[in-house]
């Protein structure tokens, strides 16, 4: 079965994880929207952040357009918009609009309509001379759907030089069919100028713009980029590739890094409105403060719903479409922009293969409720590093195919472990039907049955008790219904004791009880457990001894042996007939040290290996060094009087009788004699005039050398 599972688990972590690697390959792009929702959560969470003073956008806002007009406004109005900003000292000026047609309000047209003999204002003139003028970039739009035929004066000239390194044979940056620009006269009087493509993806958001584009031979830069590079002084821009397409831009000292297609993935914001806006009728109408403007990035663009330039981010279904360049330019700005870089694949579909072997493999093993909590701590572990990597480092990374990993391996193995975890039940059951320890058989059940059944060496605590003078109360009960009566009661008293504190029933040996602690499954602080409900049953003593003095006329006691030690664990029998149980040194160990009750007149005694192994806080008293039947080595012995600390006086008492042992162990028997019958003189116990009578006899054989060791040639 254990083969079985094995190549089931095998299996399912190659299917899982070659699924989801093929999906995350192959899929089409349509499904990165998912990814693209979850950042958007991120983003959320992460919430608004201060968007760059070096940013300002001139807006033509509902205001603008009730007091000035309709669009489009006389290009003599927008001349006036510039030269305004310009006196204000504006740093630079990017125009979010294309002037494709002449001004047909433009006086001048009347003036060759009706042949009128003198010169009338030509408001393209006037724009074309304010551009040239002042710091001002224009916009122009590629087209994707359709040519435009045009010719090569139409194309914008851009004063920079684009280098490319390292070229691969295939294509990655965007080309488009066509290109509106604007009429001659303002496209050749502007310094320079970029597209305002804004291409939002599968859910119609914006997420990532384009910061180059080839057209024909020639390289182009989008308004927000070429704003930059000029703000920088800088007149090169290097377009750096990799064999899987662009890896970065470099303009100036800037390296820019962007997708395989030359786009850049925008740090948002916030909503719309967040950077700060200026109405374009106060800049028309001189109306406005002109420190907002000065040494700044002025960006000349729309927010009025008539106009149709909106657009949606994660923060806002509605923005305008304006604050997309101002993204751009204030991420150049802080070097903050997003990047998933290309080494990033290789991480996401290791991480892919990584957390699937993890939920097969380590986590196989745990209940459902606990693989269901680490699924949960894991789905949001992995949440928060991609929060932590996305805000702090500026990396994306694709969580969606690495949480359905997550996923689909968790449900896989919830499924896997139900099927064999049913199987594996009834097969135990139907093995295990005639074995005698309920305890065995529930421990049994909740482990895998090979790894149970095997026969292995373990560490354990051992227990026997015994009821002493038990022929005599057989005697004294009289009838075989009243022996069972009274055994079945002890039994069950003393059982329930052990089983509550995960012990394992091993036999029932005619008055007797054998129990061990730490098999067939692990106990935590198996010495303490073990001590705990041997201390728990002799407090049980007093209450039983009424009630089966009232019952059957008798009273009880017994003493416990306990021992610590490697025992060999397993199904042992014969064919047909078989029990879980221990054997060992340890456990033989463990019936002489019960056995040795009768002898010092106490009621619990352990061996010096259990006492080496308890944590918890006990009154124990060292009792002896001795050297039991079929054993060469000796042992100290140790009885253990109550749980936690002893009172004034016993400690008293502890101490008196540690002083007149260790005078017993340095052969001084004449002081020993005098310090046990000093101590017996205060404490009626037997345990002094087992030392005295023991003292005054090695005393009567002149000993040369005594080791302290007392030999039980008895069992």
């Amino acid at each position: 079965m254990r083969l079985t599972y094995r190549l089931t688990q095998f299996f399912l972590f190659v299917v899982v994880s070659a699924a989801i690697t093929y999906a995350y390959l192959f899929l089409p792009a349509s499904y990165q929207s998912l990814d693209d929702r979850i950042r958007d959560f991120l983003f959320i969470a992460r919430g608004t952040v201060p968007a760059s003073q070096e940013v300002v956008i001139v807006d033509i806002d509902e205001k603008s357009l009730h007091e000035i007009g309709q669009w489009p406004w006389e290009r003599s109005i927008i001349a006036t918009m510039l030269q305004n900003l310009t006196a204000a000292k504006a740093g630079i000026i990017g125009l979010d609009m294309v002037f494709s047609e002449e001004d047909k309000t433009s006086p001048h047209r009347f003036s060759e309509q009706f042949h009128l003999h003198r010169s009338l204002p030509n408001y393209d003139t006037i724009l074309a001379q304010t551009v040239h003028d002042t710091p001002t970039i224009l916009g122009y739009i590629f087209n994707f759907d359709r040519s435009y035929k045009v010719s090569s004066s139409s194309v914008p000239n851009i004063p920079a030089i684009f280098i490319e390194k390292n070229i691969p044979p295939t294509q990655y940056l965007l080309e488009p069919k066509g290109i509106l620009t604007n009429i001659p006269s303002l496209q050749n009087s502007s310094y320079s100028s970029g597209f305002i493509n804004n291409v939002p993806d599968a859910t119609g958001s914006i997420r990532s713009v384009p910061l180059i584009m080839r057209y024909g031979d020639a390289l182009y830069p989008s308004l927000a980029f070429e704003m930059f590079r000029i703000a920088l002084n800088a007149h090169k821009v290097t377009i750096n590739y990799s064999p899987l397409g662009l890896v970065s831009l470099r303009t100036g000292d800037m390296e820019i890094p962007t997708d395989r297609n030359g786009r850049l993935y925008l740090n948002h914001r916030g909503p719309g409105k967040t950077f700060r806006y200026i109405s374009a009728s106060d800049i028309v109408n001189n109306t406005f403060d002109k420190r907002a403007v000065e040494g700044k990035f002025v960006l000349v663009g729309t927010s009025a719903y008539g106009l149709m330039d909106l657009r949606s981010n994660p923060f806002d279904n509605i923005i305008p479409g304006i604050e997309i360049q101002a993204t751009v330019i204030d991420n150049l700005l802080n070097h903050d922009m997003l990047q998933h870089p290309q080494w990033s694949e290789v991480a996401e579909i290791s991480l892919i293969i990584f957390l699937s072997f993890i939920v097969f493999y380590p986590l196989t093993r745990l209940s459902p409720l606990v693989l269901i909590v680490g699924y949960v701590i894991l789905f949001w572990g992995l949440l928060y590093l991609n929060y932590y990597l996305l805000f702090t480092h500026h990396i994306i990374i694709n969580l969606f195919f690495i949480l359905v990993t997550l996923s689909v391996s968790i449900l896989s193995v919830l499924g896997m472990n139900f099927v064999f975890e049913h199987r594996q039940k009834e097969q135990v059951k139907k093995k295990f039907a005639q074995k005698v320890s309920k305890q065995v058989m529930d421990d049994l059940l909740s482990s895998d049955i090979d790894d149970a059944l095997s026969t292995r060496e373990v560490e354990v605590t051992i227990f026997f008790s015994d009821i002493r003078s038990f022929t005599t109360i057989s005697e004294q009960l009289g009838s075989p219904q009243k022996l069972v009566s009274f055994l079945n009661e002890y039994m069950t008293t003393m059982a329930t004791s052990i089983i509550e504190s995960h012990g394992t029933i091993d036999k029932f040996i005619g008055d007797a009880i054998m129990a061990y602690w730490n098999a067939p499954n692990h106990v935590e602080h198996h010495a303490d457990r073990a001590v705990e409900s041997a201390l728990h049953q002799l407090s049980l003593r007093e209450r039983l001894n009424d009630k089966f003095y009232t019952k059957f006329g008798v009273r009880l006691d017994f003493g416990i042996g306990l021992n610590s030690g490697i025992v060999t664990v397993g199904d042992i029998g014969s064919t047909g007939r078989s029990d879980y149980t221990v054997v060992g040194d340890a456990v033989n160990l463990a019936s002489r040290l019960e056995g040795l009750c009768k002898h010092y007149h106490v009621r619990l005694i352990i061996s010096e290996f259990t006492y080496q192994r308890l944590q918890s806080t006990y009154v124990i008293r060292e009792l002896d060094t001795v050297r039991v039947k079929g054993k060469s080595l000796p042992i100290r012995i140790y009885e253990v009087i109550a749980i936690g600390t002893p009172t004034q006086e016993m400690q008293r008492q502890l101490n008196e009788f540690h002083r007149a042992l260790q005078l017993y162990y340095g052969g001084k028997f004449t002081e020993a004699i005098e310090a046990f019958t000093l101590l017996k003189s205060s404490y009626a116990e037997l345990l002094y005039d087992i030392y005295i009578e023991r003292s005054r006899y090695l005393l009567s054989l002149n000993l040369e050398h005594f080791d302290g060791v007392y030999d039980f040639i008895e069992k």
